[in-house]
């Protein structure tokens, strides 16, 4: 594990320990979602099944968005989005300087809809087209299996 890995492991624990909650928001049911409200609490059902951490290398950085779990078995996991990947854009839209709740509303979207979401990964970047499901049909893993990392 290089530093820059520890540096942004250590910043995702630390920012998703302030975000308390806000990391699985992605894809909690609209009536769950932690920061809901006013008309953000109309988020469509449609999900992917990831959850997002907010990171960066430095103090000062600019924060960057990490895939911080993939839903075993879900949509995300099947087309091939992995823990740690960043992501780039949503839709061919740059997510940088947009806040994680708007990269939220540009990922969630109508049931049966595709999302096409620009990540670098370790050794390469690539654009992945993921179909929503509505989230009280995203496929629930096994007690403990929140999409970590093979080891």
């Amino acid at each position: 594990m290089t530093i820059k890995s520890i540096h942004i492991i250590a910043t995702g624990v630390m920012m998703g320990l302030l975000w308390a909650g806000a990391a699985a928001a992605a894809d909690q049911p609209v009536n769950e979602a932690p920061y809901a409200h006013g008309d953000e609490a109309k988020l469509p059902n449609g999900v992917i099944g990831l959850s997002l951490q907010v990171g960066a290398e430095r103090i000062g950085d600019p924060a960057v968005l990490y895939v911080g779990m993939v839903r075993p078995e879900g949509p995300a996991q099947q087309a091939g989005l992995r823990h740690g990947d960043e992501i780039m854009s949503v839709d061919g839209t740059a997510v940088t300087g947009k806040s994680y709740e708007q990269v939220v509303k540009m990922i969630r979207g109508e049931a049966g809809t595709i999302v096409k979401l620009g990540v670098k990964g370790e050794a390469d970047s690539r654009e992945i087209s993921i179909t929503r499901v509505a989230s009280d049909k995203l496929p629930k893993g096994p007690a403990g299996s929140h999409g970590s990392p093979t080891r």
